[in-house]
């Protein structure tokens, strides 16, 4: 059995031990950071972030005396090489990812690297771009009856996608979907989604920079996606929501039906 040290970050006392902290920044809009993932920028030593994908706003909350790096053009032995000089110095250094770290951040080879020197280090969870798209364009993801299960994937492209993964077989689900990184060929995703068996009909919502001032939400079709694509010149940092559930008719939750009966509610048919 594993366990990691790093899950005792929860109180004052595990958060003195971490050197190194991996922050998800959301999808682009400062406010949708965490309320602890904006206080470790804060006092960190070190800031870290992405700046092709990070607003610079998102760490403006640095320390004035806090050195703030964009880590854009560097490659990960630069990375690894500036984060260890602020830890040889007994600094802290907060490493900042855009949306949610664990989502195509990149952060397993950071983190080999660290453990292999021994630097204590711990995640903090952001808001990954397909929830915010779903909250921007008011979707709710799961349908009853319809669709229960939300699957994040991508396109293969110039990283491989394992066998059993192809957005094809994926597709045959018919539940929502969020398709991030491919951009570049949405010819390749709507063949795929057809290839699946799903319908030209089938909602599609293109959210291209969620959360920045120049967001945009396409609301169309698989059959209308390229269009819509062209149309508004959408490409990078756009992710694609599927929704096969969204079929125009009317189910709802049981939640709140006042004949559904649960632990805190009586059914108003009990008498």
């Amino acid at each position: 059995m594993q366990v990691h040290e790093q899950g005792a970050a929860t109180g004052a006392q595990g958060e003195e031990r971490i050197q190194v902290w991996f922050i998800g920044a959301g999808p682009g809009d400062p406010e949708l950071i965490t309320v602890k993932g904006q206080r470790l920028i804060a006092e960190a030593d070190l800031v870290l972030y992405a700046g092709s994908l990070v607003p610079e706003a998102v760490v403006a909350h640095a320390r004035a005396d806090a050195l703030v790096v964009d880590s854009a053009p560097m490659n990960l032995e630069e990375t690894h090489a500036c984060i260890m000089r602020t830890v040889a110095a007994g600094g802290m250094v907060a490493r900042v990812h855009t949306g949610d770290p664990s989502l195509y951040g990149a952060i397993r080879e950071q983190m080999h690297l660290l453990d292999a020197e021994g630097i204590r280090h711990a995640v903090v969870p952001g808001v990954t771009a397909g929830f915010a798209a779903a909250a921007a364009s008011s979707t709710s993801l799961t349908v009853p009856d319809l669709s229960q299960s939300f699957i994040i994937t991508r396109l293969e492209g110039r990283t491989p996608v394992p066998d059993t993964e192809k957005l094809r077989d994926l597709a045959r689900h018919r539940c929502a979907m969020a398709i991030y990184l491919s951009a570049a060929n949405p010819q390749g995703i709507v063949d795929e989604l057809r290839a699946g068996g799903l319908e030209d009909t089938v909602a599609v919502i293109v959210a291209y920079r969620v959360g920045w001032p120049e967001q945009k939400l396409v609301h169309t079709t698989i059959g209308g996606m390229l269009e819509a694509v062209r149309e508004h010149g959408l490409h990078r940092q756009t992710v694609f929501l599927v929704l096969p559930g969204e079929d125009g008719s009317a189910r709802f939750s049981k939640l709140y039906d006042p004949g559904f009966p649960h632990g805190y509610r009586r059914s108003r048919n009990d008498g």
